[in-house]
């Protein structure tokens, strides 16, 4: 399963972004994103660019509340030239503007405010999951620790039976081992950590980001 390290904290792309990449390239992370909110477009296109040339696949996720927002950053993320795009709603509109040289992974269920909460049962995941791939998208990204309807590993497997073999992959408060081992059972593909990486949540005992990379890092290979 990978793991993708967001350069972000309270669901924000934190000011130093740019620098932090080059303070973790050394750990060799090969998936590493940021929210489209938090910084301006021109910091976020030199993170983009930072984040390829370690080597690493580069994400950006859309956390915009309103549909108007929300469009102008599937905009910024075909200006930008990330790889990958998680997170809103507007499928259409998204797959429309990316023109299919950048993969998107939208959120099923029903996301709601900033931070994002995720209401929606499972067979609405499942549902949309499944509509998500006929319509051409690379997989989903699933707020499942999120949720305020619903089991969240019940989630993850019902993305799961929808996406077929496209990529699940599981954002927000995915903040333990556990909750790691949990998802790759159910079959999550990738999730995302953020804030546990920047408030010392992972792991309490150390202090450093790249100590805490390390432990992530860690306890996915040994899943």
């Amino acid at each position: 399963m990978n793991f993708i390290f967001m350069l972000t904290r309270d669901d924000q792309t934190v000011d130093d972004c740019v620098e932090l990449v080059e303070e973790i390239e050394p750990l060799g992370l090969r998936h590493i994103g940021f929210k489209d909110v938090g910084v301006d477009f021109d910091r976020l296109r030199a993170l983009d660019a930072a984040i390829k040339a370690t080597g690493a696949i580069s994400y950006m996720e859309v956390v915009s509340t309103s549909r108007e927002a929300e469009l102008r950053s599937i905009a910024a993320a075909r200006a930008i030239g990330v790889d990958r795009l998680l997170g809103g709603t507007a499928v259409e509109e998204a797959l429309a503007t990316l023109g299919g040289g950048i993969a998107y992974y939208p959120f099923p269920g029903r996301p709601e405010g900033h931070p994002t909460r995720l209401g929606g049962s499972a067979s609405e995941v499942e549902s949309q999951a499944a509509r998500f791939v006929a319509q051409g998208c690379a997989g989903c990204d699933l707020l499942a620790y999120r949720a305020t309807e619903a089991d969240p590993i019940e989630l993850v497997r019902a993305a799961r039976r929808g996406l077929g073999a496209a990529t699940l992959i599981v954002a927000g408060s995915v903040a333990g081992k556990d909750r790691i081992r949990a998802l790759a059972e159910a079959g999550a593909d990738a999730f995302t950590i953020g804030t546990a990486v920047f408030n010392g949540g992972y792991n309490p005992r150390k202090g450093s980001i790249r100590s805490q990379l390390r432990d992530i890092m860690a306890d996915c290979a040994a899943i």
